[in-house]
């Protein structure tokens, strides 16, 4: 059987430690040395950052979130041991570890962070995927010659290159598909390294549950579960031709997925659908003033994203959650895609006028989708010249803030008192 230690790269066929170096990491597997395709997750990765800035906290529980009334961004290993997970309540992480370190989100931080990774990746192969800030799929094939070793054994160098240069750690899933190796790179977690190859699949997916499949959220579980499949093996045995009956032409995905069969190809031109930003309020609020506040920020900071990755949208959507969690959105198209803070909150202004009914709302959030290139954003307006003007006007405090900092500049709303 192919092995390897993941510590000095030499090969390891048997035993239970390394040959040279005396390492426990080894990875052994039918199919190492033929398996090209992974998925790289950094591990905690808000988390492992606060923790590498900042030496005191690495023997302690840190939650990376927003506030009492916030949701849980990220919890390091030790935090999870309490219950602690992401998306989870701040107020509920609390009560679990009531002695954990809170550190607020830093993401222009995280996505420094997130640039450095995908740059190691890049230098291995093009074939690289971004599916979010923290992972991405990796397809190494015909890569064996250029770097003179098994795909396997490069990613194993590139994850130590990780930790010894940017002090983060990741888990790594090798396999033949896009879902085996999402599913191998959980396996192992944190610093792992699992295998997951096609002659295997079937019988390892059996006796999982059918939410492990992707796209099978709430909804499609509790329907399945109706109809008689709760786990993959239940799947497994029906009929392809059955399952689309049932289910059009999600049937037949689900029946190939829990054969492990997936022939989705890593694409690295993959776009972003949206670009979004959200505040969670520490206290609700029902009164249009301060929401039209928070609001401007938030268009800035959407605005700031856009032009920092060359984007335009034309669709912005406005997100409220009220006070019982109840989650609105309401959107509105405009007539060309743009980047301006100030067209993004104009319609989002008025989309939120709409909903101020006394309805309290604990979070506020705005986003926009339809992207496409910034050649293409904001063209000039000859029947209305005060757009152009006001483009131009903030196309100047971007200059002056790139050169003076983000504080240099501060619109008129940021001043608006509170109602």
């Amino acid at each position: 059987m192919a092995g390897f230690c993941r510590d000095c790269l030499a090969d390891a066929a048997a035993g239970s430690r390394c040959p040279a170096c005396f390492s426990p990491r080894l990875l052994r597997h039918p199919e190492l040395d033929a398996l090209t395709l992974a998925h790289v997750d950094c591990d905690a990765f808000y988390a492992t950052i606060e923790k590498r800035d900042d030496p005191t906290l690495n023997d302690k529980p840190l939650i990376v979130g927003g506030g009492k009334r916030g949701v849980v961004t990220t919890a390091c290993y030790i935090a999870r041991t309490f219950g602690v997970r992401s998306a989870m309540p701040m107020f509920e992480a609390r009560k679990l570890c009531p002695h954990a370190n809170i550190v607020r989100p830093n993401m222009d931080k995280y996505a420094g962070v997130s640039r450095q990774v995908r740059a190691l990746m890049l230098e291995l192969t093009p074939q690289v995927e971004p599916i979010s800030i923290d992972e991405a799929f990796m397809d190494l094939s015909g890569t064996e010659r250029l770097h003179g070793t098994s795909a396997a054994k490069t990613l194993a160098r590139f994850a130590a290159r990780v930790e010894r240069t940017l002090r983060i750690t990741v888990s790594i899933g090798l396999s033949s598909s896009k879902f085996l190796a999402k599913i191998a790179s959980d396996l192992d977690k944190p610093r792992g390294f699992a295998v997951l190859g096609r002659a295997e699949a079937v019988a390892f997916l059996a006796s999982k549950p059918v939410s492990l499949i992707y796209g099978v959220g709430k909804v499609a579980h509790a329907r399945l579960a109706r109809d008689g499949f709760r786990l993959i093996s239940d799947l497994q045995k029906a009929d392809e031709r059955d399952l689309v009956r049932r289910y059009g032409v999600e049937g037949q995905r689900l029946s190939q997925l829990a054969r492990g069969i997936d022939l989705r190809r890593v694409n690295p031109e993959r776009e972003r659908k949206s670009v979004s930003s959200e505040t969670t309020f520490e206290r609700d609020i029902a009164s249009f003033r301060p929401l039209e506040k928070r609001l401007w920020g938030l268009a800035e900071e959407v605005s700031d994203r856009l032009k920092e990755k060359e984007l335009a949208g034309s669709t912005v959507t406005l997100k409220l959650k009220t006070a019982d969690f109840r989650i609105l959105t309401r959107a509105h198209s405009l007539e060309s895609p743009t980047q301006l803070a100030g067209k993004i909150f104009a319609a989002s202004r008025e989309l939120l006028a709409r909903e101020i009914n006394g309805t309290s709302y604990r979070l506020l959030g705005v986003g926009i989708s339809a992207l496409a290139d910034a050649a293409d954003a904001d063209p000039a307006d000859l029947i209305d010249p005060t757009g152009t003007r006001q483009a131009a006007a903030e196309r100047a405090v971007d200059r002056v803030r790139g050169r003076f900092g983000q504080e240099s500049v501060i619109k008129g709303m940021a001043f608006k008192e509170k109602d």
